[in-house]
């Protein structure tokens, strides 16, 4: 009878190790695809000479390195304690407005870094609002009566990064301590400490890896950033990366500085990793997210609303007020064909970028839960280094491979069919749509992985042992498990594909504007006001996202809580 049995189940069982190999190889190839930009930026590297490396090593990197590292220290720092901060705040504790900052903190991560950087030198610059009042109000005339601090400097290059970066510090902080961190707190407090000391003690200890994933994303965010840097002055390794390129023409020269940069960020993740290669941090969520918050009254209720509006003013108030006011003086530009067009072409590229990259980064995430293949673990982990590489320099990465596809193409077309196939990768939106997607695998791939985690094995086994194959499984039990993650992923990467100009710029089609690149070619005449509409509208369209970003982080809205 068991013999019976066993043969009954065999062909079940090969259709299913079927299945996991087809998954296995649909997934890796999308990884390696993904990866290919990496790849094919190691080749270029690779073409480079040792004359030229000695060259960049004696003048360019010394002094572009200690700036790049001077800027990721205070960028580091400053989000790593705006971030936790008002996390601990929101998370912890009831003051006045605290429902609405649950949500409001996040909304500067809808502010492209170039846009804040010019909104800051308009409102900071010396015939701006607030140095034109100062010299109003005291009497002053000209900058020998007075100190005020230089927004084009290394210093200000950290106030504006900071300002519109902290989120991301902010997200990950706040969802472990929703997950966990009241009941530990509150353990803690039957134990007779205090707020801070509970802070201190119990809730950094266990927020450690969510600051440093979000401090990781931060530091990315800022060595890749070339619109806020080079406008305020800020001689970086992208700038660096840039000047190589395009100034001296050395395109090996300028990736091999890139993949230094990239490997600084992979030695600094490793080494947070190292630190903390002891400990263990349980994921279970239990009831803490509805244990009551502490009230605080007072002074110390409206200190916690201020600490928080200060940082929501900083990096979305700023912005907003400087656009609206350029915006209010030009309303015939709403009317301008050309806005609407590069409207359209931001939606459709965030949206297919968005949705390209959740479907991949979703099915290699399936693959490594299925078969934990260890080849699958390395692609993917390679695929998602393009976040860490400056924008132009991945699209270059793809350029290459791109035109020299579209070259052979168009010569095997014409010797057999006398036809001319053109530019068809190269030369078309989907370049941009895929360099979006190499770009931000990390965040697709990351939010879907950890999604994936959270749900038991147990899951997959129970689905299994009821006759349902791998496709089954993901249709029937784990996907509909999965819609928060798969909005999270989704949610994350529209905003930043919507934002995205470094790449587009050089990828676009000819005659294919989209916001971000509209707002550029204005800044670049010294005319960003011409532009502010557009800037307005890329801040709009990442509002709403990041609003319902906000609210699936959360799993419910903590303002509410009792």
């Amino acid at each position: 009878m068991s013999e019976l049995r066993l043969e009954t189940q065999t062909p079940a069982l090969r259709r299913s190790a079927g299945s996991e190999r087809l998954f296995l190889a649909a997934a890796g190839a999308l990884a390696l695809l993904v990866a290919l930009p990496v790849l094919s930026l190691v080749a270029i590297a690779l073409t480079g000479t040792a004359d030229n490396w000695s060259h960049l090593a004696r003048t360019v990197l010394p002094r572009a390195t200690v700036t790049t590292l001077a800027l990721m220290a205070g960028v580091g720092l400053v989000t790593a304690l705006v971030g936790t901060f008002t996390a601990w705040l929101v998370t912890s504790f009831r003051f006045p407005g605290r429902g609405v900052f649950a949500w409001a903190l996040v909304l500067p991560l809808a502010v492209p870094t170039y846009i804040a950087a010019y909104c800051f030198n308009e409102l900071l610059h010396y015939v701006g609002p607030v140095q034109s009042g100062l010299r109003a109000a005291f009497g002053w005339t000209g900058r020998t009566d007075y100190w005020f601090p230089d927004i084009r400097s290394p210093g200000g290059a950290v106030l504006v990064l900071s300002s519109v970066l902290y989120p991301y510090v902010f997200l990950t902080v706040r969802l472990v301590l929703l997950m966990q961190g009241r009941k530990a707190a509150d353990v803690a407090r039957t134990l007779g400490a205090g707020p801070w000391r509970v802070l201190f003690t119990v809730l950094l200890p266990m927020a450690r890896p969510a600051v440093a994933v979000g401090v990781a994303l931060v530091l990315m965010e800022t060595v890749n950033d070339i619109g806020a840097v080079e406008f305020l002055g800020v001689q970086t390794l992208t700038f660096a990366v840039y000047s190589t390129w395009l100034n001296r023409g050395d395109l090996a020269g300028a990736t091999q500085i890139a993949l230094l940069m990239l490997g600084v960020i992979l030695a600094l993740l490793w080494a947070e990793r190292f630190a903390r290669r002891h400990q263990r941090f349980s994921a279970a969520r239990g009831d803490a997210v509805r244990a009551g918050a502490e009230p605080l009254q007072g002074l110390r209720g409206w200190g916690a609303a201020l600490a928080c509006l200060l940082p929501i003013a900083a990096g979305f108030g700023v912005p907003f007020v400087v656009l609206v006011g350029h915006a209010w003086r030009r309303p015939g530009d709403f009317a301008d064909p050309r806005l609407w067009r590069a409207l359209e072409n931001t939606v459709a590229v965030a949206a297919s970028t968005a949705v390209l990259t959740v479907a991949i980064g979703f099915l290699v995430a399936y693959g490594i839960r299925l078969t934990n293949a260890r080849p699958l673990r390395v692609l993917s982990r390679l695929a998602a280094f393009g976040y860490a590489v400056p924008g132009t320099i991945l699209a270059m990465g793809i350029l290459v491979p791109f035109a020299a596809f579209d070259n052979a193409l168009d010569a095997r077309m014409r010797d057999w069919f006398g036809l001319s196939t053109g530019l068809l990768l190269s030369g078309s939106g989907f370049a941009i749509v895929f360099a979006c997607t190499a770009r931000f695998m990390a965040m697709g791939h990351g939010s879907l992985d950890n999604g994936f985690a959270k749900l038991s094995p147990h899951l997959d086994m129970a689905s299994r042992a009821l006759g349902r194959g791998p496709g089954g499984t993901l249709r029937r039990v784990l996907l509909p498990l999965m819609r928060p993650a798969l909005l999270t992923a989704g949610l994350l990467v529209f905003v930043e594909a919507a934002k995205e100009l470094s790449a587009t710029i050089l990828l676009r089609p000819f005659d294919f504007d989209t916001l971000a690149t509209f707002v550029y070619a204005q800044a670049s005449r010294a005319a960003f006001e011409d532009g502010a509409v557009a800037a307005l509208l890329i801040v709009a369209t990442g509002i709403l996202p990041v609003i319902v970003l906000t609210r699936s982080l959360a799993g419910e809205d903590v303002g509410r809580a009792p």
